[in-house]
């Protein structure tokens, strides 16, 4: 876990290391880990923002040879090749899954019952919101699935949220990765970033924990 919490808050000096080792393949190595962030269920754990944002400022550097648009196709393809994998796993097997022995001591139940609040809370548009939202990203599909949700529809709002997704990452890491104040400053950018992106999930929870109460009328004298 030490070394993952490194890898992202470093992930610009990490990527640079797998360039120079891997060279072409970085492509599919990067393609990989956003394609398992999601795809595999359990390991919601892994980079995505944060690894957009980098490969993109990588790509905007011509001292490492990385196209964007590579990247972006890869990227596109990984998360919503991922969220239909997780969705697949959700409607065929998603309560077994869950109850079995193995598999559901891998599965964050507090993480998968959050997920599952938040889609009935609100519905199809969930499935936009969660791309957007590490960790819970990963239980909206398969929680998606388990609630009958028809895949065209879920496919529409897949795609929607991984352009979106895409275009805003890799936006801002081309355009804005390789200024010499988020250069020198990017594991505290890369922090930023994961922090903004967690707030909506932090709302939710603590609305979850301090439910509104209506408001009584005076009662006539």
């Amino acid at each position: 876990m030490g070394y993952l919490i490194d890898f992202v808050l470093h992930i610009d000096d990490h990527l640079v290391n797998i360039v120079n080792t891997f060279g072409g393949s970085t492509y599919f190595i990067l393609f990989a880990i956003v394609f398992v962030e999601t795809g595999a269920v359990i390991l919601p754990f892994l980079p995505g923002d944060s690894l957009l944002f980098a490969a993109a400022a990588l790509a905007a550097n011509p001292a490492y040879g990385l196209n964007i648009w590579f990247f972006v196709a890869l990227f596109l393809l990984a998360a919503i090749g991922g969220d239909s994998l997780n969705f697949y796993l959700g409607g065929k097997a998603g309560a077994a899954l869950s109850s079995h022995s193995w598999f559901g001591r891998l599965i964050n139940k507090d993480k998968l019952a959050q997920s599952e609040r938040f889609f009935r809370k609100h519905g199809p548009l969930a499935i936009f919101l969660g791309r957007f939202m590490p960790i819970i990203r990963t239980f909206v599909p398969f929680t998606a699935a388990g609630s009958q949700f028809p895949y065209r529809r879920f496919l529409k709002y897949n795609v929607s949220a991984a352009l979106t997704w895409v275009a805003i990452c890799c936006g801002g890491g081309y355009f804005f990765g390789n200024i010499p104040f988020v250069k020198a400053h990017f594991s505290a950018v890369v922090l930023g970033i994961i922090v903004i992106s967690l707030i909506p999930a932090i709302v939710g929870w603590l609305k979850g924990r301090h439910p509104a109460t209506p408001s009584r009328l005076p009662e006539d004298d």
